[in-house]
């Protein structure tokens, strides 16, 4: 019995159907196997045996029946190998069943694959401690991929672009379907970016693709038909020359370049009509999506709410084109601090909006201070 110590031997026997369960393997501790001629288990069925260690190491199977259901019907499966193999890592039991419960597919994966991933993984992060951190965030961004060939070809190819290290980990946990693309589809998008430069005079087209990826990390993950579309949208709605719209697209006009194009045109007509009912000019709309290009991802009625709050709070529009950023908080954020703000006494004409735009803790100081001055 020694021999086997840990690893699971079940025998469940019916008159219709035989579960076996694999005892012997070195590297692939399972769940339950069909062999030779034994009846196969019904094709909806979930498999018990894997249900009942799924809930012995503490996963969430329901969660893991709603994500990924074809998973718990499986006949092989390597939850123990997966386990051992993230424990020697350094993840917790509760990091590991909140991993399974997410992603249930992380079970099928055999321990050489896991090895050899973890191993390129490693090519990109210092230590196996932060490896685990992310996979507790997002264990997609892992699991997703069974091609290990493809991984390591992409991360040579990227690495090539001239992306830091910090880009290849934005990459890995934010958009890891970068790494599922065939390299010839990565390269078709640094390619289209290549000529993108070209076309607008750029003098190192080859540059460009590195500053556009590192702004937005899901361009690779976007069909080139979509990005050329929103940059033609751009061009046109602003009215950008060449050089203009260059700087533009390699600098904060990156960050957009992903969004849905029906999206884009939605919202820029939105953002045009609430400005022109506002008073604004056809320069101020440029002004404030060329530097602020993230107001087109807020949707019409959350901008005109969030503008309206501003503006009823006795904030000028022309202030806000100069601080646009204030349009990250959400109107009830925006609401509140504009109270606390009203209660000090505080004047936004003579000190300006800036202080609107600050962390928490920054801002709580300043009413701490102005409060103190009252009280004076």
């Amino acid at each position: 019995m020694a021999a086997v110590s840990g690893v699971r031997a079940l025998l469940r026997r019916s008159i219709n159907q035989v579960h076996l369960t694999s005892t012997c393997l070195p590297k692939w501790i399972c769940s339950s196997v069909t062999k030779g001629n034994e009846p196969k288990p019904t094709v909806n069925s979930e498999n018990e045996s894997l249900l009942e260690n799924l809930n012995l190491m503490g996963v969430d199977v329901e969660m893991a029946r709603q994500r990924q259901p074809g998973v718990l019907r499986k006949a092989f499966t390597n939850e123990q190998g997966l386990a051992q193999f993230m424990k020697s890592k350094g993840a917790s039991r509760q990091v590991i069943a909140s991993i399974i419960s997410r992603y249930p597919r992380a079970i099928t994966r055999s321990i050489e694959h896991l090895d050899q991933r973890w191993e390129l993984w490693r090519n990109v992060f210092q230590t196996d401690a932060e490896i685990v951190t992310i996979l507790s965030r997002s264990p997609e961004s892992f699991f997703r991929s069974s091609d290990n060939g493809n991984l390591k070809k992409n991360i040579a190819f990227l690495a090539s672009l001239g992306l830091n290290t910090k880009d290849l980990h934005r990459l890995l946990t934010t958009a890891p379907r970068t790494f599922s693309n065939s390299l010839e589809l990565n390269r078709q998008m640094v390619e289209f970016l290549e000529d993108v430069c070209a076309e607008l005079g750029g003098k190192n087209p080859e540059q460009f693709p590195k500053a556009v990826i590192s702004r937005n990390v899901y361009i690779l993950i976007r069909s080139t038909k979509r990005v050329k579309t929103n940059i033609e949208i751009l061009r046109a709605s602003l009215k950008l020359s060449d050089s203009e719209l260059l700087a533009f697209l390699q600098g904060p006009g990156a960050e957009i370049l992903d969004l849905s194009s029906e999206y884009m045109k939605k919202n820029f007509g939105s953002l045009q009509q609430k400005l022109d009912l506002l008073g604004c000019q056809r320069a101020d709309l440029k002004k404030l999506i060329v530097s602020y290009p993230v107001v087109l991802f807020i949707g019409p009625n959350r901008l005109s709410s969030k503008l309206d709050c501003l503006l009823k709070g006795g904030i000028t529009m022309k202030q806000i084109l100069e601080k646009p950023k204030v349009l990250d908080y959400s109107t009830e954020n925006i609401t509140g601090r504009l109270e606390e703000l009203k209660r000090v006494g505080y004047d936004f004409q003579k000190n300006g909006i800036s202080v609107l735009d600050s962390s928490r803790k920054r801002f709580d100081a300043k009413i701490e201070k102005l409060s103190a001055s009252l009280d004076d």
